[in-house]
């Protein structure tokens, strides 16, 4: 009994790692994916004059700094807390609550949050951020948020996030990748049968994505990668 725990504990941290490994592989996609937000988010502010308008315009220029200055370096401490006169993502979520720039503040500090290891605070902000349906960071922030949750263990959570996330996107790549991360979760779970299904839906619904795609190496044409997968979960 105690050799069967440990084998499904190692399954589960290799998962996880799996999953974190991803999120690094995009990270500066994500990051960037913020940065152009930043740049049309005031295209899509809910007031256009009074006292709306100067609140988005100041929360638009003050995030742009902490982005251009501490982001585009992974100064994630400073990002969060700001530094001198300039204020930093936790100041900006405070002060201009309400605005779309505020609001983007809070899928930053949460990737902040993520980089630094501190997980909870990192759900925390990710779970507050409105994605707001958009194809720009939707997805991403929903990814963000699944892999928080692997980390902190909170297994389902992250396989229903992950799958969340691929319906928010019309990127194929990433839509499996975002669901291979919930079947690799599910097989450390034992969830064979669910994890089977979302491999064959892969195939089924992205046959252009990488995973799905035959790959020549060596002169030698290699089967699909999500071939691989079917092929151990099933029984």
């Amino acid at each position: 009994m105690t050799s069967q725990k440990n084998h499904e504990a190692l399954d589960v941290n290799e998962a996880i790692k799996q999953s974190e490994a991803f999120f690094v592989k995009y990270k500066k996609r994500l990051i960037a994916g913020a940065a152009i937000v930043l740049v049309v988010v005031g295209g899509v502010i809910a007031y256009i004059y009074g006292y709306s308008k100067p609140r988005e315009d100041k929360a638009q220029e003050l995030l742009g700094v902490v982005t251009q200055q501490f982001l585009i370096n992974q100064d994630y401490e400073k990002a969060l807390k700001g530094e001198g006169k300039v204020a930093g993502l936790l100041k900006i979520i405070e002060k201009y609550s309400g605005t779309d720039a505020g609001n983007l503040a809070r899928y930053e500090a949460g990737l902040c949050y993520y980089h630094q290891g501190k997980l909870k605070e990192a759900i925390a902000q990710l779970q507050e951020f409105d994605a707001q349906n958009d194809q720009t960071v939707s997805a991403q922030a929903t990814a963000a948020l699944a892999n928080c949750y692997a980390g902190n263990k909170q297994l389902n959570e992250a396989v229903d996030a992950f799958k969340k996330a691929a319906k928010l996107t019309d990127v194929p790549a990433l839509a499996s990748e975002y669901l291979l991360q919930a079947g690799l979760i599910l097989e450390s779970q034992n969830k064979t049968d669910e994890a089977l299904a979302i491999y064959q839906q892969i195939k089924k619904d992205y046959p252009a994505a990488p995973l799905c795609s035959q790959q020549p190496q060596n002169g030698v044409v290699l089967d699909a990668m999500i071939d691989k997968y079917i092929e151990r979960t099933t029984k």
